[in-house]
Order: C-alpha cells, then structure tokens, then sequence
C-alpha cells in the first residue's frame, strides 16, 4: 500500500516536472501551493505519531493489559515489602 502510494506520486511529480521543461503551465502548482502541500504533510504525519503514541499507552491489546497488571503487582509488592527486588516475567 506504501509503496502504490508512493509511486503514484513520484509519477505525479516526474509528470508535472515533465510539463515544466517542456514549458507546459500549470497555474495552480505554485510555490505557496507547494508549502501548503508540505504543511498538511507534516501536519499529517505529526497527527499520525501522537495518535499512535497515545494507543501504545493506553493498554488497549491483551498483552498491554497483561504487562500493566504485572507492573501494577510489582509495583504492590514494593510498597508493601519495603523493599525493591527486580524480577522477570516469564
């Protein structure tokens, strides 16, 4: 899917940088255009990782439940031995 995406507009650009040297005008691919484009981008990919950082904390999968729950017990273990001791899951 990345890569179609991807190559769909490396074709749009060779394309439009084609029309440029054969002095073909496009009237809307403008430097201000070209910024937007870039900020959207950015503002898209900034979305993208937070949206995905916020999932990743959140505990939602089996797994995240389970290492939650594990850390939440040794976190009691400590509190109530007075003591740190450091061990593994298995």
């Amino acid at each position: 899917m990345k890569k179609d995406i991807f190559t769909l507009l490396g074709g749009f650009l060779s394309a439009v940088f084609f029309f440029r040297i054969n002095r073909v005008s496009v009237e809307w691919f403008t430097q201000i255009s070209i910024e937007a484009f870039v900020f959207m981008i950015s503002a898209g990919a900034a979305l993208a990782i937070n949206l995905f950082a916020i999932w990743k904390n959140t505990y939602v999968s089996k797994k995240a439940k389970d290492q939650k729950d594990f850390l939440n017990a040794i976190t009691n273990f400590k509190q109530s031995s007075g003591t740190a001791f450091y061990f593994m899951a298995l």
